[in-house]
């Protein structure tokens, strides 16, 4: 994992005169989703040093922080689903509202989610889509499913990315097949299964951190895609569409939680509220290109990134999200990944 130092140019001044930052703050992070600028603004406004990891899939935080790195980080940001694992698995504090001013700057429908009702550990960040684009100049045909991906036509076989994360991937793939997540229905299972091994044969790749890269690059001429990777895409040169899938796509909200032991509670907490103040929210939406979760910060976002077509999906358009399964129905699940992955 890459390592980022915030306000470096404020700790060498600050070592130069013998001072010392009142303190730390140390982020789990998904990579390329929050501007160095933002972290920087942070850390000279509050004389915080903050370092940041990164990971690329709501699986490899959790499989980190259950490797001992629980203690280690301050504040991480999962998914929905990921948020009530982690909360089940109890790796997460709890605040009151009046610890953070701006709680009240969060959207009315993001308040009380059935992954963290009432906003007792967590608040929202960002919140988009993960769907798939394709590239036009190589496929001309009608973009609207997943079939696309799960039975590919020969335009697109052997040229297709796939993200690196099961809970995406298979949601995906329940949708496609019309079944629902989480099923234990043996015969249901059995269908998913044979779907992404069949379709894997079509895969060139799995990856979840190249994957706006290798459709920039034409490596990939069809990939798994997060909306906002999507729209950087595009703004890269790739001459791809987004596809809003007729059988669905997913519908998630990343969000930042207070973890459990973290070492530098205070600081968690500035930073949490830090991220409610809409200019704030504002420009990791104009960086990441997905949609915060705070009021007001239409009148700091830029045109481009107000009206991507990644962002506005038609009116219809049915989204889900991806659940998080009951343990004894996660181990199946778990099965038919690890078994795709070999």
């Amino acid at each position: 994992m890459r390592k980022l130092l915030a306000s470096t140019a404020v700790a060498l001044l600050a070592l130069t005169a013998g001072a010392h930052a009142e303190g730390k703050l140390s982020i789990y992070h998904w990579f390329e989703y929050i501007p160095q600028e933002l972290l920087d603004k942070f850390a000279e406004e509050y004389d915080v040093e903050v370092t940041m990891d990164t990971f690329d899939s709501n699986e490899a935080l959790l499989a980190s922080l259950k490797a001992g790195k629980l203690g280690s980080y301050d504040v991480a940001v999962p998914g929905d689903y990921m948020v009530k694992i982690m909360r089940d698995e109890g790796m997460l504090d709890t605040f009151e509202a009046s610890e953070l001013p701006n709680f009240g700057n969060i959207e009315d429908k993001w308040v009380d989610v059935e992954f963290d009702p009432g906003r007792k550990s967590s608040i929202p960040y960002q919140w988009g889509s993960t769907s798939f684009s394709v590239n036009k100049d190589v496929y001309k045909g009608k973009l609207d499913s997943l079939s696309l991906i799960f039975d590919a036509p020969a335009e697109l076989k052997g040229k297709i990315n796939v993200l690196d994360t099961a809970g995406e991937t298979l949601t995906l793939a329940s949708l496609y097949l019309g079944i629902p997540q989480c099923t234990s229905d043996r015969s249901q299972l059995k269908e998913l299964n044979a779907l992404v091994q069949k379709a894997k044969g079509d895969w060139a790749s799995f990856g979840s951190d190249v994957a706006k890269d290798v459709l920039v690059s034409g490596d990939a001429a069809a990939g798994m895609i997060w909306s906002g990777f999507s729209a950087k895409a595009r703004a890269e040169g790739a001459n791809i569409e987004y596809v809003f899938p007729k059988e669905g796509m997913i519908v998630w909200m990343d969000n930042v939680v207070l973890l459990k032991d973290a070492p530098n509670r205070e600081n968690a907490l500035k930073f949490m509220n830090f991220l409610l103040d809409p200019e704030n929210a504002a420009a990791v939406t104009n960086y990441a290109q997905y949609t915060a979760g705070v009021k007001g910060v239409g009148e700091f976002l830029k045109p481009e990134v107000a009206n991507s077509p990644e962002s506005n999906p038609p009116a219809d358009q049915k989204g889900v999200f991806v659940q998080a399964c009951p343990e004894d129905v996660q181990v199946l699940y778990d099965a038919i990944w690890t078994n795709l992955k070999k």
